[in-house]
């Protein structure tokens, strides 16, 4: 995502780029293409909603910015009430069409094993870094790079799926279409459902930790097995509570808890278990899933898994412009900076990109107006984070300076996140606008 989005923005401002892409010949065990932007986790984008959150505001950003992730995502959506879903294959096959197109990119299917001797360059390799490229960041940096475990969801054949059971619904009925507002799946549980299912879970066989790994996770994308240990009401608190949803087999019953199903691709023929990342085994994963009332005959298209990303302590190593401080013609981007999530990973190459191309020309882009959803992020990983206590990080409000004026708690935060977001649509169009004016001056 990053990688792609610093090339299209860097070519997009006239800068001649490189691609260089290692796949499909030397492969991970989480992609299954060797398209550029593969999705190999989650296929959505979270919340679009550019008012009252901070990732719907991020998007907003990067299409005012001529995102081509953005653009791509928007071509080929998905309903999702008011999430942001993308049809993955289509996605990534489209972003490496536009990208193979472009007259400043060239792509290059070769393994990168050393860091560049010449710039600018963008490393921009998210958290499956290759091991020797990863080997030579950590001999450059004199330290190993931070390491934490993410986890992926199942999914489901949609045909599998006992409609006698579950029902199509989005939790509040949002969305603005019918197809909006029945995107999701949903299976109910009895309160003795329940708690079976989660006596399951947490004996189910998982996979064991390598001698010596520390088992830290990000807190955006925990396995369910990991949140059950956390205590037996946490699931039904996070990914199956039964809030805003109405079963209409058993109107007058409310759920105990219920699992919710997300299409998968524009056939509707697949559907990911929303939340379920997880650490089981295989076998394990099929006996404890089919235990979900509507999920009895389950068919499987994937399981879930469990890998390890790579991350840099970015406050101590990169400057605010994203530059390795001890080689400051190389930035990184993305995840491997250390935020977490498709958009936000995107975003920093969005900027990586941008970045690189002023400084080919000469010049040097005015800092991100920290007010901005971009500027929140960059300067949360390039110095606002506590470098000791650093980890992964989504967008989120508590990162932009406080709007004065406005009052707190639950019956204020509407009033604030619009605050919020009307200050960084005005900051980040004053901030595009800067090259141009320059130029005119």
């Amino acid at each position: 995502m990053a990688g792609s989005e610093a090339a299209w923005q860097a070519a997009e401002a006239g800068a001649q780029v490189t691609i260089h892409e290692m796949r499909p010949g030397v492969e991970t065990f989480a992609h299954r293409t060797g398209s550029l932007a593969e999705m190999v986790c989650s296929n959505s984008f979270r919340s679009d909603d550019d008012e009252q959150n901070a990732v719907g505001l991020l998007h907003w950003e990067m299409r005012a910015a001529g995102s081509l992730i953005m653009d791509m995502a928007d071509a080929h959506r998905l309903p999702a009430g008011g999430a942001l879903a993308v049809d993955r294959d289509p996605f990534a096959e489209a972003v490496t069409a536009r990208l193979t197109a472009h007259p400043n990119i060239e792509i290059s299917h070769d393994e990168v094993t050393a860091l560049p001797d010449d710039g600018p360059a963008i490393i921009a390799t998210g958290p499956l870094t290759s091991g020797k490229l990863a080997q030579a960041i950590a001999a450059e940096t004199g330290q190993d790079a931070l390491a934490f475990f993410d986890a992926i969801a199942p999914i489901v054949y949609a045909d599998t799926i006992d409609m006698t059971v579950a029902w199509r619904q989005s939790r509040y009925d949002k969305g603005e279409t019918e197809e909006e507002r029945t995107a999701y799946i949903n299976c109910p549980m009895t309160k003795a459902e329940y708690e079976a299912f989660i006596d399951a879970l947490l004996a189910a066989d998982k996979t064991e930790f390598k001698p010596g790994e520390t088992a830290s996770y990000f807190d955006g994308c925990l396995p369910i097995e990991v949140m059950a240990e956390r205590g037996r009401e946490t699931l039904r608190h996070g990914p199956m509570k039964p809030v805003g949803l109405t079963n209409p087999h058993k109107p007058d019953e409310k759920a105990h808890a219920v699992v919710q199903l997300r299409r998968d691709n524009a056939l509707g023929t697949l559907y990911n278990i929303v939340g379920f990342q997880t650490k089981m085994r295989y076998g394990a994963q099929t006996d404890v899933f089919r235990m979900i009332p509507g999920l009895q005959d389950a068919s499987f298209a994937r399981l879930g898994g469990i890998h390890r990303n790579t991350f840099l302590n970015a406050p101590t190593l990169l400057d605010g412009e994203m530059r390795l401080r001890s080689k400051p013609h190389i930035r990184f981007a993305g995840q491997i900076t250390g935020v977490e999530g498709y958009v936000e990973s995107a975003a920093m190459g969005l900027l990586a990109g941008r970045m690189a191309a002023a400084e080919l020309r000469g010049d040097r882009l005015a800092p991100v107006p920290q007010v901005t959803a971009m500027g929140a992020l960059i300067h949360h990983i390039t110095g606002g984070a506590e470098a000791r206590t650093f980890q992964p990080m989504n967008v989120n409000f508590g990162l932009f300076p406080p709007v004065d004026g406005l009052k707190g708690g639950r019956r204020g935060r509407k009033d604030r996140y619009k605050a919020y977001t009307d200050r960084a649509k005005a900051a980040w169009t004053d901030w595009l606008a800067g090259p141009a004016r320059q130029a005119a001056e």
